[in-house]
C-alpha cells in the first residue's frame, strides 16, 4: 500500500485531480495507475539523467502490475524544450500505437513535464497524462496547474497549451538523488510562495530551512503547502488572466536571463528565478513601493540556500541591457506592447503592475549591472 503523507486536491470540476505526496511513490506507481486507469497503456517520457536514477524503479513497478508501456528518452537540460524534441515525443507516441484514451507519463523535472504535457495535449488531438515529478522545482510548481509548452528562439515558454494532468505523484525519495545545485534551484520556487502572499510561510522557511534540505518531515510539509497554494490559485484563475500571474514573481527578469545565457547550465531556471525575485523586490524599492531591508533579507535567505542573487553571480559575460530588454518585451505577460511586472510592497505583498515604464526598467538593469 502506498505511503501517502499528503494529498492535495485540485478542484477543477470534470478535470479535477489529486497530487499525492509521499516516499517511494515511484515504486507504488504501477499499483496506483492500475487502480485509477484500468485497461490503459502508457507512454513514458523521460530524460537521460532521470532514466539512470528513477526509470528502473518505474519500469519495475509497471511490470509488476502487468501494465503495458513504451519509453521515450530525451537529452537532459532546458534546451530539450524545443520543436525538435516535441516532434520526437509525438512521433514516438504514435509509433508506439498509443491511442487517445491511453496516457502519457512525464517522468522527470520541469523540462520533461512541460514537454511531455504539451505533446499529450496535441497528440491525437489530446491525450491524458500523469505527472511524476522528480525534481523539487517540478514537485512544487511546474507539475501542478496544467501549463505545458516549449521554448522558442524568441523566448521561454512562448509555445504551449493549458492541459491539466490526470494525477500527480510527488515521490519524496526521488529528491534524495538530486545534485545539490538542482535541489537549491527548486527551492527558489518554494520561497516564491512565501514572497507572493504568505509572509508566515517565508518565516517558517527561514526557521525550517535546514530540515528541508536535510530531507526531514519539513520537506514534505513544504511541498504540500506549495502545492496547496498553487492549487488555490489555479482553481481561481486556470488560464492566467488574473491572479495566477502572481506565480510569475521573479520570472520576468529570470526568463530574460535564461534566454541570454542560452537556456544552458550557466543558469538553471530556479537560479534565474532567485535572481529575478531579488531584482523584483529591489526594483519595487527603487519605485518607492517596498522597504529596502526586505530585499536584503530575501537575498540572505537565498544565498544561505546556495542560490545566486545578483547579475554578477552569473558566470560568463552577460548580454547588453538592450538585449535583456528585448527578451523582457517578449514576456508572456506583455499586453499590447506594455510591460507587466509582478512587483511587491514587501514580503508577502506581491501585486500585478501593468504599464511599467520600460525606461525605468532599463535604467534599473544598468544600475544592477554596475554592482
Amino acid at each position: 500500500m502506498a505511503d501517502i503523507s499528503h494529498t492535495v486536491h485540485v478542484a477543477l470540476g470534470e478535470r479535477a485531480y489529486d497530487i499525492l505526496i509521499g516516499p517511494n511513490l515511484i515504486d507504488d506507481a504501477g499499483a496506483i495507475l492500475a487502480e485509477k486507469f484500468p485497461g490503459r497503456r502508457f507512454g513514458i517520457v523521460t530524460d537521460t539523467d532521470v532514466a539512470k536514477a528513477q526509470l528502473p524503479r518505474l519500469v519495475a513497478s509497471l511490470e509488476f502490475s502487468g501494465l503495458t508501456f513504451s519509453t521515450i528518452t530525451l537529452p537532459s537540460g532546458e534546451s530539450t524544450k524545443s520543436w525538435e524534441h516535441l516532434q520526437t515525443v509525438v512521433e514516438g507516441l504514435l509509433a508506439a500505437k498509443l491511442e487517445r484514451n491511453d496516457l502519457v507519463i512525464a517522468l522527470g523535472g520541469g523540462v520533461i513535464g512541460d514537454l511531455a504535457g504539451f505533446a499529450a495535449s496535441i497528440t491525437r488531438r489530446g491525450m491524458d497524462f500523469v505527472q511524476i515529478p522528480t525534481s523539487l522545482l517540478a514537485q512544487v510548481d511546474s507539475s501542478v496547474g496544467g501549463k505545458t509548452g516549449i521554448n522558442s528562439p524568441h523566448g521561454k515558454n512562448l509555445v504551449g497549451a493549458f492541459h491539466q494532468p490526470r494525477l500527480v505523484l510527488a515521490d519524496l525519495s526521488a529528491l534524495d538523488t538530486l545534485p545539490p545545485r538542482q535541489f537549491a534551484a527548486g527551492y527558489a520556487e518554494v520561497v516564491k510562495y512565501g514572497l507572493i502572499d504568505d509572509p508566515d510561510f517565508f518565516e517558517w522557511l527561514e526557521a525550517n530551512h535546514a530540515e528541508i534540505f536535510a530531507g526531514g518531515p519539513a520537506r514534505g510539509e513544504a511541498i504540500a503547502r506549495c502545492c496547496a497554494h498553487k492549487a488555490r490559485v489555479v482553481i481561481e484563475d486556470e488560464k492566467e488572466i488574473g491572479v495566477r500571474a502572481l506565480l510569475n514573481l521573479g520570472h520576468t527578469f529570470g526568463h530574460a536571463l535564461e534566454k541570454d545565457t542560452g537556456y544552458s547550465d550557466r543558469l538553471l531556471h530556479g537560479e534565474g528565478v532567485s535572481i529575478g525575485m531579488v531584482l523584483a523586490h529591489t526594483f519595487s524599492n527603487r519605485l518607492g513601493l517596498a522597504p529596502g531591508q526586505d530585499s536584503g533579507r530575501i537575498a540572505a535567505h537565498l544565498r544561505k540556500s546556495g542560490l545566486p542573487t545578483t547579475l554578477a553571480d552569473i558566470p560568463g559575460i552577460l548580454g547588453s541591457t538592450e538585449t535583456l530588454m528585448a527578451a523582457i518585451a517578449q514576456d508572456k505577460k506583455v499586453s499590447r506592447g506594455a510591460l507587466t511586472f509582478i512587483l511587491t510592497r514587501g514580503i508577502g505583498q506581491a501585486f500585478i503592475e501593468k504599464n511599467v515604464d520600460p525606461a525605468k526598467v532599463s535604467a534599473f538593469l544598468e544600475e544592477m549591472r554596475s554592482q
